[in-house]
């Protein structure tokens, strides 16, 4: 049977929409309309990451299954849409949490170098999806994941102007 965690991933996703959702949109000092903000900002994110967040795991259906879907050449091609589409800006993101989870969350891994290499990578800190610390787990990395995406965002490149500084420098 599959090592999925549909559960997980959801909860990876949900978490981290709501934590990016404040990054990108929350002032330091909220008044009602910067919290309407905020709330709108989460629920923009919320779809496209959640749908990245559960699109590796089709893999399951065809293919192999934390090889097909779960490599950095499909992270790259989703990556690659909202430069060449200008749509999907973060469905990129629950892809790479995804593959993130698996990596460190999970025992298993994933093939990140599929199709050239079927070895799976993982970290030994991970747990098999039905252990009682699953949830734990998944809490903990989303948490981490949220923090380095604000990092980001703060310090490198604002998050939703990626799109269009690769396209300014395209140009």
């Amino acid at each position: 049977m599959a090592d999925v965690n549909k559960k997980g991933h959801v909860l990876n996703a949900a978490l981290l929409s709501v934590g990016l959702g404040v990054v990108l949109a929350a002032p330091t000092a909220l008044t009602a309309v910067e919290a309407l903000a905020v709330a709108e900002t989460v629920a923009k994110l919320s779809v496209p990451i959640v749908l990245g967040a559960l699109f590796p795991d089709v893999d399951t259906a065809f293919g192999k299954h934390r090889k097909t879907l779960h490599n950095l050449f499909v992270l790259g091609v989703v990556a690659a849409f909202p430069v060449v589409f200008d749509n999907l800006q973060f469905v990129w993101i629950g892809i790479a949490t995804h593959y993130l989870l698996d990596v460190v969350g999970s025992r298993r891994g994933i093939a990140l170098f599929y199709p050239l290499t079927s070895q799976e990578w993982g970290l030994p800190s991970g747990v098999t999806t039905s252990s009682k610390y699953a949830d734990l787990v998944t809490v903990v990395v989303t948490g981490l994941e949220v923090a380095a995406l604000a990092a980001v965002h703060i310090y490198v490149i604002p998050l939703g102007e990626t799109a269009s500084v690769v396209n300014t420098l395209l140009a």
